[in-house]
């Protein structure tokens, strides 16, 4: 018998397939992870095939070394899902796979983590009854039944149960403890639907891709419940993704009370215990519900019968680290394997997904009114301009001051939006215009005061602060565009006596920051929470009634085809947390460019109206949905050697352009945006090319790519982030 290996190193030159001989004394599966000999070294590698013949010359194989589990760890659909991915996306094979396992468990640094039992012998003998301590603890086990060795401890003397253990009346064993992730536990409380909701589980009945679309607060969630709870009636098995790891707490504790201990948890927040041990739930069946953020996709859960993804439209369901993908054509390709349905919610759709349901490729199923019937919160944009010509030149504007102020007397909460962290985005010397700058990286540093340190969003290094300008000596140092941690100190100022938390990634870093924080602000009244895009999406607080929006226009004149969109994604998101109860919501906008357009659709949740606009604008441009974006983007420590091995794949995509002249719409090749991350320099070749032989053209140019080029080189679609 021969293998088929897949080597566990990250290196173009091992990314194919290896035969070694399977020793007579062995017998190993399809998707097990063993030992092999190669070279000198001997490595980790994964079982893909099984053949009874071998393609090369028997006497050069080697044997497999060792097995390193007793069953397979890679499933017959992720081996399916491998060879999709490494096709489609041009990853590597050994990438994909590492996907499917937690990362400690491929590295060896977690083990299922057991503790000392004891228990009565089978035949054991009674204690005389001058041993009263021991009878107490022979009464004690024949009522409670096992117990484990550290709490029975605590109980009764130990010196006690050794020697009970020696004269044979206890017996020790072992017991495997499951590190399960914390949440709050709540009342499970099903609602009855509403006709609208009812009416959308009702649609949502057959095998084929949905696109959820319901306002903020139409109740997207009871109806996710009700489907998943459909699908574990019929046997299935049911997958749920949140795009944020600050939703899955809220999420985790709804569907923990309503399903129990069939919900198994999955994201980057977990500890290394608690994400193998909820793994090993999920891939021996032990859990029928995964909830969790993007990489859940690759849960080894079988008999899907529902795969949801909410918030479908956010950016967070796109990976741009290597391995580079799409969750929802890994979606996609799951729901075809299992034959099962696939639902998109979102109250602000992607343009793609909705362009597909208006074309027929996805099933659309609307929930346009909120589930408690109030009206929108209602939306007032304020023109900052404006405020500035009245003299104001403060952080908030008269009205959401005045707003603010009505809701601390009234006991009740608001939430401030603004994405981005920090104090400021940059200090910059007025006299010379020297900006800080980090060493490592094209981007400039990060004010925070907390720590009065300098960050690098992208690389994490930290600098001092600047007190004097390190190029002309000057101390008039100006503060950039404010952040969070700004507009938390200035509440201060205005309003000292009210609770303020803070929510964004220096917040929420340590394990249980996300929930912490929510629970805190959910028993605070009156308080406000100031944040990042993790406050825009999913939160359901009651006593909520005002969103002030600080810099609606930061996301607006971003370099990026899709920053209208996203623009009018978050305005609706972040508005959608003000008046979720029986009370009228309002929301402050405030903006340096009130008649731009989108704001007279988001203003009046005009989803509709501002699709139809921007679908036009990607029609007559030539973009997405209309046109693919193809991304080669190079890497590495060399500048002159990524550029020059760019501009030789730049001139082989020039030829394959000839063939398809009609068919290209851009093409370029540039330094990224960013030109350098983490000490690694980037170059990129950039095309837009038409749908109809966009999958032909895609492929060409990932045959032009030279296997022996040294920079890293990451192929993209449509990027999220063309930065």
């Amino acid at each position: 018998m021969f293998a088929k290996v897949i080597i566990d190193q990250d290196a173009k030159a091992l990314d194919r397939v290896f035969e070694y001989i399977v020793p007579m004394d062995m017998s190993v599966g399809v998707g097990e992870r063993v030992m092999v000999p190669f070279g000198a070294r001997v490595l980790q590698g994964f079982i893909v095939g099984l053949e009874e013949t071998c393609l090369y010359d028997e006497s050069k194989l080697k044997p497999i070394s060792s097995k390193i589990e007793n069953f397979s760890v890679i499933k017959e659909e992720m081996l399916s899902l491998m060879f999709f991915m490494a096709e489609k996306l041009h990853l590597k094979l050994a990438s994909v796979l590492r996907l499917f396992l937690p990362s400690e468990m491929r590295t060896d640094k977690v083990r299922e983590l057991l503790a000392k039992t004891v228990c009565l012998s089978e035949n054991f003998e009674m204690p005389s009854k001058r041993a009263s301590k021991q009878i107490e603890i022979v009464e004690f086990l024949k009522a409670n039944g096992e117990q484990k060795l550290s709490e029975l401890s605590d109980k009764f003397s130990y010196s006690t149960i050794s020697t009970m253990v020696k004269n044979g009346v206890l017996q020790i064993g072992e017991q495997q403890i499951l590190r399960s992730p914390s949440f709050d536990r709540i009342k499970s409380d099903k609602k009855a639907l509403t006709p609208l909701q009812q009416r959308a589980v009702d649609t949502i009945s057959e095998n084929k891709t949905y696109l959820l679309h319901g306002v903020t607060g139409s109740g997207k969630t009871e109806v996710y419940m009700n489907l998943i709870e459909r699908q574990l009636s019929l046997g299935k098995t049911a997958l749920m993704l949140v795009p944020e790891i600050s939703l899955t707490p809220q999420v985790l504790a709804s569907f923990k009370a309503r399903f129990g201990d069939d919900v198994a948890l999955i994201h980057s927040g977990l500890s290394a215990g608690e994400r193998f041990d909820e793994w090993k739930r999920i891939f021996f069946g032990q859990a029928k519900v995964v909830v969790g953020a993007r990489s859940a996709i690759f849960s080894p859960i079988e008999n899907l019968g529902i795969i949801i993804i909410d918030e479908e439209h956010e950016q967070s369901y796109v990976s741009e680290s290597n391995p580079r993908y799409d969750t929802h054509m890994i979606a996609e390709f799951r729901r075809k394997y299992n034959n099962c349905a696939l639902v998109l919610g979102s109250a602000t759709p992607s343009i793609e997904s909705y362009a597909k349901a208006i074309d027929g490729e996805y099933s659309l199923v609307e929930m346009p009114v909120r589930v408690n019937g109030m009206e929108m919160p209602k939306i007032m944009v304020v023109d900052m301009l404006m405020e500035m010509r009245q003299g104001n030149n403060q952080i908030f504007s008269i009205p959401l001051y005045y707003e603010l102020q009505d809701i601390i007397r009234d006991k009740k909460q608001a939430m401030i939006f603004i994405n981005r962290r920090g104090f400021s985005s940059f200090q910059r010397c007025r006299e010379c215009g020297y900006v800080a700058k980090c060493t490592d990286c094209d981007v400039s540093l990060v004010y925070h005061r907390f720590e009065d340190r300098l960050k690098c969003h992208y690389c994490g290094k930290r600098f001092k602060a600047l007190d004097i300008c390190p190029s002309c000596g000057s101390r008039d140092i100006k503060q950039g565009a404010i952040g969070t941690e700004r507009v938390v100190e200035e509440l201060h100022k205005l309003f000292p006596d009210v609770r303020v938390l803070r929510m964004d990634n220096d917040t929420t870093s340590k394990k249980n920051g996300h929930r912490e924080i929510l629970n805190e602000f959910r028993n605070t009244k009156p308080s406000i929470l100031v944040g990042t895009q993790m406050i825009a999406k999913g939160h359901d607080f009651e006593d909520v009634l005002l969103v002030g929006i600080v810099d609606a226009d930061q996301s607006l004149y971003q370099s990026d085809y899709r920053s209208i969109e996203r623009t009018f994604q978050l305005i609706t998101q972040v508005s959608g947390r003000a008046g979720r109860s029986s009370k009228q919501g309002k929301v402050i906008l405030q903006t340096y460019s009130p008649r731009h357009f989108v704001y007279r659709f988001a203003t009046n949740y005009d989803y509709k109206g501002f699709f139809k606009k921007e679908v036009n604008l990607r029609k007559v441009t030539n973009f997405p949905p209309y046109a693919r974006i193809i991304r080669l983007l190079f890497t590495h420590e060399s500048e002159k050697l990524v550029a020059e091995e760019c501009k030789v794949c730049y001139n082989k995509i020039k030829q394959i352009k000839e063939s398809y002249v009609d068919e290209f719409v851009y093409l370029d090749v540039m330094k990224a945006p960013l030109n350098k991350i983490k000490n690694k320099f980037r170059y990129q070749i950039m095309m837009r090319v038409k749908l109809e032989k966009a999958d032909e053209i895609e492929k060409k140019i990932f045959e032009s790519i030279d296997e022996k080029c040294k920079s890293s080189v990451f192929f993209e679609i449509n990027p999220n982030n063309l930065s």
